[in-house]
């Protein structure tokens, strides 16, 4: 996808990172640019003693992005090494990270190139039984994740105390500071701001249901599951991490219903509480999708509208949950 948020690098530079990273006597033997991403830029690197390695490059820092944006590739370092250090999960390894934009203006990372494909790709073509399989692991790994506790609510590097202290602080801080970025960019939502923010606050004193930060993927789709040979090879792309809710996980979002991923997890959680959150976390992620459009300025205009219509059901989606609203 292309994204005004991509940092495009020539081969000059591709070759001074890679010198960095392991060595002047490292070099590239060929390298590809990996298309599917949405934010940051990666390439396929393979390297002259046959190595192969993906390299990450952050938007430039003039670019425009949103709030919870800010340092996702400190979080997206940290989230890994922290989950290698667990153990339980494949997680790609961090060979070299730097942020001090000394060689190209941004930060990048590089990292090993796990062999396999995106489940999204060939799910189609897998058997119900395979696609279960899959989808039972991929519970089990999310649940892995979940079980990591942090210290804090919130993103990896939230500043300020008061709104990581509890979830309910930790989420309506994220909730207005998406808001923010949507009036400041000028965003039409389903409905006025001020409605959406009533309705958001009216529910969040359910949250304090949850009263310990658990690590949370967030952006664990079928697109960042890697498959090779019929098994997970890798779970990539951690970059959206943060310390929260458990139920914020991509395959609780209404997009998804797998009944083999709830096996593998441990359960589905639809106590009417339990909706509630998992109905503001949907609002969330379908005020993102739509309010990111107009930093990116996708070319693909069938997104845009997409995520447009999205936006719209999932307001009404939203409002239909009040029978169990606080």
């Amino acid at each position: 996808m292309e994204s005004l948020t991509k940092t495009k690098l020539n081969a000059r530079q591709m070759k001074a990172l890679i010198a960095a990273a392991f060595g002047e006597d490292a070099g590239i033997a060929r390298y590809a640019e990996l298309t599917n991403g949405w934010f940051n830029a990666a390439y396929e690197i393979e390297l002259t003693d046959g190595r192969a390695v993906i390299l990450k490059v952050a938007p430039d820092s003039g670019a425009e992005t949103l709030a919870y944006e800010k340092d996702i590739m400190r979080t997206e370092v940290e989230a890994m090494r922290r989950m290698r250090a667990a153990g339980g999960v494949p997680v790609p390894e961090v060979f070299a990270y730097d942020d001090s934009r000394m060689l190209i203006g941004t930060a990048y990372f590089v990292m090993e190139k796990v062999a396999g494909q995106p489940y999204n790709m060939i799910k189609e073509d897998m058997t119900q039984e395979q696609r279960a399989a899959i989808e039972t692991a991929i519970g089990r790994f999310n649940r892995r994740i979940n079980e990591i506790r942090g210290e804090r609510f919130g993103f990896f590097h939230g500043a300020d105390p008061a709104a990581t202290a509890s979830w309910p602080a930790a989420f309506g801080a994220m909730m207005r500071a998406l808001l923010a970025d949507g009036r400041r960019l000028g965003v039409q939502l389903p409905a006025p701001y001020a409605s959406i923010e009533a309705e958001v606050e009216r529910r969040l004193p359910l949250l304090a249901e949850v009263t310990e930060p658990r690590l949370v993927h967030w952006d664990l789709w079928s697109g960042n599951v890697l498959v090779a040979d019929g098994r997970i090879a890798g779970i990539i792309d951690w970059e959206r991490a943060l310390w929260g809710d458990p139920l914020m996980e991509y395959y609780f979002r209404r997009f998804e219903r797998s009944e083999a991923f709830y096996s593998g997890y441990g359960g589905r959680f639809d106590l009417p509480n339990e909706q509630v959150r998992k109905r503001l976390y949907d609002l969330y992620l379908d005020l993102i999708l739509v309010i990111e459009c107009y930093v990116r300025k996708y070319e693909n205009e069938d997104h845009v509208r997409w995520a447009h219509d999205n936006a719209v059901q999932g307001w009404a989606k939203f409002m239909d949950g009040t029978a169990v609203a606080p």
